[in-house]
């Protein structure tokens, strides 16, 4: 059984209004064994496309490549636009070793809750994935129960657009489920209307296109 710790602790700039909220980065982020062209930082999977949908929105010129001069970019990033990264899972257990949310067993969470009540300027989380089993908001979903607290829905329209009020303090949270940013949501791209109507319209653009404008309003 294959422990999945996640190799990076939250990165939460002092100014930060928004979370980017994942999962947990492949298993070779965790044992240190990473591939040419990925980025030791989060969401550094040469795999992943989440850099490369927001190198395409920011015209961002970066690196992919396990340099320091990569991960300086992204960091510089992050705190210049006020997002910081927290991943749901702190680790869970696998009998397979990939990187697919529904191989996660005996998930521990990060308590997302707390970290938004010690971070008062945070008040939009961006999932990277919906609400299906394992992934970044059914995850928040689970956390939030344990403080009585659910999601209102703001707008069913992909992205889904919900909110919720923190204890305490009152102060409104909006979440976003974007559409996630990897490879394996490809074909659920090329399901949507949305995607086949800019398909036709412009033969040219390709599902990071489609994904760098449904991301746009909400970086």
């Amino acid at each position: 059984m294959f422990h999945h710790i996640h190799p990076y602790p939250p990165f939460i700039p002092e100014n930060a209004t928004k979370l980017i909220v994942g999962t947990l980065p492949p298993p070779r982020f965790t044992t240190g064994e990473l591939k040419e062209g990925d980025v030791d930082f989060c969401y550094g999977s040469r795999d992943g496309q989440l850099w490369t949908i927001l190198d395409k929105i920011f015209d961002l010129d970066l690196k992919y490549e396990t340099t320091a001069q990569a991960i300086a970019q992204r960091e510089h990033f992050l705190k210049k636009r006020g997002i910081g990264i927290c991943d749901m899972v702190a680790s869970a257990k696998r009998e397979k070793i990939d990187a697919s949310d529904i191989g996660m067993m005996d998930v521990e969470l990060r308590d997302l809750v707390a970290i938004l009540q010690q971070n008062p300027s945070i008040d939009t989380l961006l999932f990277t994935g919906g609400n299906s089993k394992n992934g970044p908001e059914y995850f928040f979903r689970r956390k939030l129960r344990e403080y009585n607290i659910s999601l209102k829905l703001v707008s069913n329209k992909v992205p889904r657009i919900h909110s919720f009020k923190l204890p305490e303090s009152g102060r409104i949270i909006k979440t976003v489920s974007l559409i996630a940013p990897s490879g394996a949501a490809n074909r659920a791209v090329g399901s949507l209307a949305e995607y086949k109507r800019m398909k036709a319209e412009f033969p040219e653009k390709t599902t990071i296109d489609f994904r760098a404008d449904l991301y746009k309003p909400f970086f």
